[in-house]
């Protein structure tokens, strides 16, 4: 749910070179991912409620703000769950240009909508499972650059590349830095299906940060050694690096294993985000349709077809504005969570809470100082995008706005307001 492997990085060396790219790569885990590794750590060990990280703002700050959670934790998925089929067409028309023409890369992105979408269905041990499988499969062509590139020290200083048409400057590779490093907190909303959460989240989370960064690091320092330009990168640009590298064999490898990536990231997270409409509807916020399960698998499958739909609108947009819109809405529903782990504190201190964020009430205020600072960067370049003719702040800002709107209308037509203990329907262990 939070990496797919090493693809997707490219346009972080093309935007700022390979010293500042591995720069970004060492210190955005740690300004970044631990921060909120920690505090999602805390509050899934302490909360392991379906719908996760609503559930917890909704218990510290009360329902306004647990809907205002869920609103932009949606509307945000609706553009980040776009950027994995445009990056599984990005590698496919690597290997098939033929896909590039017209509108053939939205319909191979229709198809992984609803690929994934029936998988889901299935039940979340044949998501988790696939889930294994495909990370083995696609870090294995990185595994051969890196033993590789050090053997090529400098033999592609002056290596003819196909001209790329990235204009991702430094501020746009740290943005898709953090993005692909970002979506810890997905992991929450499925707490109830997991055996154990309260140990299993925080050792998870932070093995995971190191495994991470070190799939991202090393291929980009093991290609630094060849002397590659920077210029010569660009999403997708894996698999032109894998052919000079090794040749046409690792070139087609590479471009198998993006399409592997995306597919992989998209199905995992259709089994997050779809929980959020199955909690909300079970507390009364959202029609209870939404909270029809299969009967086999227990999978939420309405809420799963509503949210997919949503998805596929956003095709064809373009990965530059979907990261941006994207962090910018994700930025703000985790200013909330970090507001709710610092107010459960307050509100129930003797709350049990088998893992803690070191340092106390100072590590617990600390570690949302980073994040939030590093999220000044979307604002920025949030203003200098467009999507329907107005920047990409404007956009995000109504969006944002239109959950307050919203709210109120749903608390008008249901006055009594909703559940102060949802009763949810036990899901089986995964």
């Amino acid at each position: 749910m939070v990496s797919g492997g090493t693809y997707g990085i490219e346009d972080i060396v093309h935007g700022a070179g390979y010293g500042k790219a591995i720069l970004f790569l060492i210190l955005t885990p740690v300004l970044w991912s631990l921060p909120t590794a920690f505090m999602l750590g805390e509050l899934a060990s302490a909360l392991p409620h379906e719908g996760g990280y609503y559930a917890w703002v909704r218990r510290a700050m009360g329902d306004f703000w647990g809907f205002q959670e869920a609103w932009l934790s949606l509307v945000a998925s609706k553009f980040d769950m776009a950027i994995y089929p445009t990056l599984f067409v990005a590698y496919l028309v690597r290997m098939f240009p033929w896909f590039a023409k017209g509108y053939r890369g939205v319909m191979v992105g229709l198809a992984i909508v609803l690929v994934c979408a029936l998988l889901n269905i299935a039940g979340v041990r044949a998501v988790s499972n696939t889930s294994v499988w495909l990370f083995l499969l696609l870090s294995a062509p990185f595994i051969v650059i890196v033993v590789m590139a050090p053997f090529r020290h400098g033999s592609l200083l002056n290596a003819v590349t196909t001209p790329t048409t990235s204009t991702v400057d430094m501020i746009g590779g740290l943005l898709i830095c953090m993005w692909n490093y970002m979506g810890w907190d997905n992991a929450s909303t499925i707490a109830t299906e997991v055996e154990k959460p309260q140990h299993t989240y925080p050792r998870a989370m932070i093995l995971s940060v190191c495994i991470i960064a070190l799939c991202y690091i090393l291929p980009v320092a093991a290609m630094w050694i060849t002397g590659l330009a920077p210029s010569a990168w660009e999403t997708g640009s894996w698999a032109d690096i894998a052919g000079l590298i090794g040749g046409p064999l690792l070139r087609s490898a590479l471009v198998i294993g993006g399409m592997i990536s995306a597919f992989g990231m998209f199905n995992a997270l259709v089994m997050s985000y779809s929980r959020l409409p199955l909690a909300m509807a079970q507390d009364g916020m959202l029609p209870q349709f939404l909270t029809k399960l299969h009967p086999k698998t227990r999978a939420p499958w309405v809420s799963i077809t509503v949210c997919a739909t949503g998805w596929a609108l956003c095709l064809g947009l373009g990965l530059d504005r979907l990261v941006t819109i994207d962090i910018l809405l994700y930025g703000a529903s985790l200013l909330l969570e970090f507001l709710a782990l610092i107010w459960l504190r307050v509100k129930e201190p003797d709350l049990p809470r088998p893992f803690r964020v070191p340092g106390g009430w100072f590590g617990a205020i600390a570690i949302g100082i980073a994040p939030m600072l590093l999220l000044g960067f979307s604002v920025v370049r949030s203003q200098h995008e467009s999507i329907l003719g107005m920047s990409s702040f404007a956009f995000g800002m109504i969006l944002i706005a239109t959950g307050v709107v919203a709210y109120l209308i749903n608390h008008a037509v249901k006055p009594a307001g909703w559940s102060e203990t949802p009763e949810r329907k036990a899901q089986p262990a995964a």
